[in-house]
């Protein structure tokens, strides 16, 4: 009897212990940035245009972004390759429904975590204040925009004051690439 009693008291703990369903089920990213993710899939074809603090275009480099889902309708994960710098990146995008974001990680090889966050309704990811390895501090802010089936276009602008102004860094066209 004693035996009986201790396992029906186990049930019990471990019954009232376990969440419901309705608990346990995340809440729902919207549509709009479960969209975002999924037009993010697959293997695109990149031009960057680095720019001047006067507006001018430095240079202008091929790469290539290829993502693919860690989680569907959740994790994207990525990598950025621009051959003439030697030069790859690792992406992570992810939506947190319970905070009404999506974020995006990305890591080259200098280790660097650059940590970008915006609401899961816009298309704009900021990056906190970062301090640099010379003591100043930088803030970036990434914009998608004329996004079309096989196209999109981004620019990364640059903030020293805190997002009180900011100059553009850098714009890319990226168009769909012929998977293999």
């Amino acid at each position: 009897m004693r035996l009986f009693l201790c396992a029906a008291a186990l049930l019990c703990v471990a019954i009232s212990a376990t969440p419901s369903a309705a608990q346990d089920a995340p809440p729902e990213p919207p549509a709009v940035a479960i969209e975002q993710l999924r037009h993010a899939i697959g293997l695109w074809n990149v031009e960057t245009d680095f720019i001047a603090p006067d507006g001018s275009v430095t240079r202008t480099l091929a790469g290539q972004y290829r993502f693919g889902w860690v989680v569907p309708d959740r994790i994207v994960s990525g990598m950025s390759t621009i051959p003439e710098l030697n030069q790859a990146s690792a992406i992570l995008f992810f939506v947190r429904p319970s905070r009404n974001e999506i974020e995006m990680a990305s890591v080259g090889a200098d280790g660097h975590l650059w940590r970008m966050i915006g609401p899961d309704t816009s298309e704009a990811r900021t990056t906190p204040n970062t301090v640099m390895a010379d003591g100043s501090i930088l803030m970036l802010r990434f914009t998608r925009y004329d996004v079309e089936r096989d196209r999109f276009r981004s620019r990364m602008e640059m903030s020293t004051d805190g997002g009180e102004t900011w100059r553009l860094g850098n714009r890319q066209r990226f168009v769909r690439a012929e998977e293999n």
